[in-house]
């Protein structure tokens, strides 16, 4: 790429989607989130972008498209509730979506060259596949060509099951493919083994590292950092305390005794990180071990803000800010920044091609 390409995230979170463009090399120049706390953490990580922290739907788009007129690339994830409600016939334009519809807009209005819409897998078959047609239908009434898929993070170095569909509007008549898995497999404990080992109530907001990188995922996210934010843990209760100590390394609740287990509706709740396979999904409440897979892999307790981080691929020099609700929420929503840069490699590629 020759000339600096620029990008809008909508729905921008805490700005996951937005470093992985960044990494090569595209301008984030505006991002929209509506969340105050989460907006303040972009702004921190992202100076150089122009954050509106407003409800999409309070926004004059076409006032911003006029002064975006030279946006090449529109992405984010716009909430889409609607087609969750089993055994009824939801459409993208049930109330729910409606989200949905201000991120239209925008790319109508702006006609980027590109846009890229983030989602649950759950997008592209709901309703025997009704969601994708339509979006489908309206972004090709408009001039583009789509692609769409699912892709799962582990199979892009990120050390972490995450499944998420991606749709890829272009507007050269012509479809960019998804990119392909790269085989750059990374387990929870190459992330996370050089943190360091504290113990149920322990770590401040920022502190020194203890112990050096053991290999190239650890080295490539301590690169810009000297110091280690975010790594404080959850103070847990005696009950907690005393249910991890009874869980093996790779265990889960099928070790504790019968008085034990708990009513948590959670997939592996009680269970703890595998060491050699990639994380489960982190979702919001990873510091809270009967909320699924999120306990240590051999200490006990759940992991912090930091090693959750690095499994969802943010870098060490990426500091989360606001409460600790909110910091999990900053991470939990976020998409994988390594995940978000291979999207933005294919997309760099088209470019050139077009070149």
């Amino acid at each position: 790429m020759k000339r600096h390409y620029s990008v809008v995230d909508l729905f921008s979170g805490v700005g996951g989607f937005s470093l992985g463009f960044k990494m090569l090399g595209f301008d984030i120049t505006l991002a929209n989130e509506i969340d105050e706390g989460i907006a303040d953490a972009f702004t921190k990580n992202h100076k150089e972008t122009i954050m509106l922290n407003e409800d999409i739907s309070k926004i004059d788009l076409n006032h911003l498209a006029k002064e975006l007129k030279d946006t090449d690339i529109v992405i984010g994830g716009p909430p889409c509730q609607g087609f969750s409600q089993k055994g009824q016939r939801k459409t993208i334009i049930d109330e729910r979506n409606y989200l949905y519809k201000y991120f239209f807009k925008f790319v109508e209005a702006t006609k980027p060259s590109y846009f890229v819409i983030e989602n649950v897998p759950n997008l592209l078959t709901a309703q025997n596949g009704t969601f994708r047609k339509e979006i489908y239908k309206i972004f090709e009434s408009i001039g583009y060509s789509l692609n769409s898929g699912v892709l799962n993070a582990s199979d892009f170095g990120v050390p972490q099951h995450r499944k998420r569909a991606f749709i890829i509007g272009s507007l050269f008549n012509r479809v960019v493919p998804l990119p392909q898995p790269n085989n750059n497999f990374t387990s929870a404990w190459e992330a996370i083994s050089d943190l360091s080992y504290l113990q149920s109530g322990e770590g401040d907001h920022e502190s020194n590292y203890e112990y050096p990188p053991s290999n190239d995922y650890q080295t490539r996210m301590r690169k810009n950092s000297c110091k280690l934010y975010n790594h404080v843990v959850t103070n847990h209760s005696k009950i907690a305390l005393e249910r991890m100590s009874l869980v093996p390394e790779n265990g889960g609740r099928n070790n504790l005794p019968e008085n034990h287990h708990t009513k948590s509706i959670y997939s592996g709740t009680w269970g703890r990180i595998y060491k050699d396979k990639p994380s489960v999904t982190i979702t919001t409440r990873f510091d809270t071990p009967s909320s699924g897979r999120f306990t240590h892999p051999v200490l006990n307790r759940a992991i912090t803000v930091r090693e959750a981080a690095r499994l969802q691929s943010f870098p060490d020099d990426f500091i989360f800010y606001g409460t600790k609700t909110s910091q999990m929420k900053q991470v939990g929503n976020a998409v994988p920044p390594l995940l978000a840069r291979e999207i933005a490699q294919v997309i760099k590629h088209d470019i050139e091609r077009g070149i």
